[in-house]
């Protein structure tokens, strides 16, 4: 070979193998980058996921890095040799915007985990219970995040319309219990498709949005909301959210049965009969958006049937100059200790058995970092309310019993299934451990 060919082969090859050579040490330097934020979430126990969550298919994964673009969320997915993998499970909230973006199908959503297990009805692609007929929503059915609820709200009505078969007989073609985010969207979709449809709430719009904190932001990604469109609206309060679902459920004209309770559901004629402590009605199909908050957890201690001990709080105004408790360790634990403690005089201690704020979001476990920084907030990690006295709280923390006075205490460890309501009906459940929600995902078939 010629001096020239080696010469023009080399003009070719050299940039080559130096681009080669600068893509190999990008990859790496992303890979250690990664690894050492994986590293920090293992430290800081940031591995579990609060609720929906992917799962990521090593064998299907070519490293596109598309679900770590398309996540809206900070340091939740990132690639390591290659491979999408999950950095901090924590900061995951359930958007699902990374399985809509893989182009090879290898991430799926899934609830719960090998170490924690999520308890939710059985449910089939199309929404539907082990009943023909009867369909969950939302967070009953592990749909805990607004904006996904909001969407399978306005699913679950696409199912009960094909359905089909004759609604005369019945009082109504649909009656959807719960006017949250999916019961919202359930009810604006069934008006828009013409359905006879009606919906009960125990309590007030919003359901447990309702009840959030003043000024909680809970909306931060754009949402498509039956008979009104794309709701383009970011960082968006509680209060701003719900006045907007009341000027459109002015607009549309839902009619909205208030503080009616429903006491039971049964099987009846092809159809269900509904009963509240006002009336009965009959419809062909139902749909439970009940959610999880209804049912709080308890503590099981002595003295937490006392008058002070409340399981959400609505207006921190009203313990300004107390010595209040928050025991949790989730965004709503957080969101209330840090309201309290911005309140003039106000003494607050947040408890919880966890070692690490695990099932918070990033902003929240930011805020209550600076809270406790700033001398407004003490907070108790791996820590357990033993005891709730007239006037104080004890408090078991490094293996030494703590008395700490009290005049509030705020239990805000989640919400557990309606099981008693749900065996009544005849629904079926199943646990979840890191398995995905037979109707998550993708529109029902």
């Amino acid at each position: 070979m010629s001096s020239d060919a080696v010469f023009t082969g080399l003009v070719y090859v050299a940039p080559m193998l130096a681009l080669c050579v600068l893509y190999l040490w990008r990859n790496e330097a992303r890979t250690q980058k990664n690894l050492a934020t994986l590293s920090r979430a293992q430290r800081e126990g940031l591995t579990e996921p609060p609720s929906l969550h992917p799962q990521i298919d090593p064998n299907r994964c070519l490293g596109c890095a598309t679900c770590v673009d398309a996540c809206p969320e900070h340091d939740v997915l990132g690639l390591v040799h290659g491979k999408a993998q999950i950095l901090v499970a924590a900061n995951c909230v359930g958007h699902g915007a990374c399985k809509d973006a893989c182009p090879f199908d290898a991430i799926s959503l899934v609830i719960g985990t090998e170490r924690r297990g999520v308890e939710i009805p059985r449910l089939d692609a199309k929404f539907e219970t082990n009943l023909p007929g009867l369909f969950v929503a939302g967070e009953l059915g592990g749909m805990g995040l607004i904006r996904n609820a909001i969407t399978q709200g306005s699913q679950v009505i696409e199912s009960v319309c094909r359905r089909g078969g004759s609604s005369g007989r019945f009082d109504y073609d649909v009656i959807i219990v719960g006017a949250g985010p999916a019961g919202f969207a359930a009810s604006l979709s069934a008006r828009e498709r013409g359905l006879r449809a009606l919906t009960l709430e125990q309590e007030q719009l919003g359901g447990a949005v309702a009840h959030y904190p003043r000024r909680k932001l809970v909306l931060t990604a754009p949402v498509v909301l039956p008979s009104v469109g794309r709701i383009d609206l970011r960082e968006t309060t509680k209060e701003a959210l719900l006045a907007l679902w009341m000027r459109v459920e002015a607009d549309v004209g839902l009619g909205i049965h208030y503080r009616e309770r429903v006491e039971h559901i049964e099987r009846t004629g092809g159809g269900f009969r509904v009963t509240t402590q006002r009336a009965a009605y009959t419809a062909r199909s139902v749909v439970l958006a009940i959610g999880r908050r209804g049912t709080p957890r308890k503590l099981e201690v002595p003295g937490e049937e006392r008058s002070k001990v409340v399981y959400r709080l609505s207006d921190a105004a009203q313990y300004r100059g107390l010595h209040t408790l928050v025991v949790g360790g989730g965004d709503s634990a957080i969101e209330a200790a840090c309201s309290l403690a911005e309140e003039p005089g106000t003494t607050v201690t947040l408890s919880y058995r966890g070692a690490a704020f695990s099932r918070a979001k990033p902003r929240n476990r930011e805020l209550v970092s600076q809270a406790a920084a700033a001398g407004r907030l003490q907070v108790w990690l791996a820590s357990q309310v033993r005891e709730i006295a007239e006037s104080s709280a004890h408090i078991e923390i490094a293996d030494n019993l703590k008395e700490i006075p009290n005049q509030a205490v705020f239990v805000c460890a989640g919400g557990v299934l309606p099981t008693s309501f749900l065996q009544a009906i005849g629904v079926e459940t199943e646990t979840l451990y890191g398995r995905p929600p037979r109707a998550a995902g993708g529109s029902p078939r």
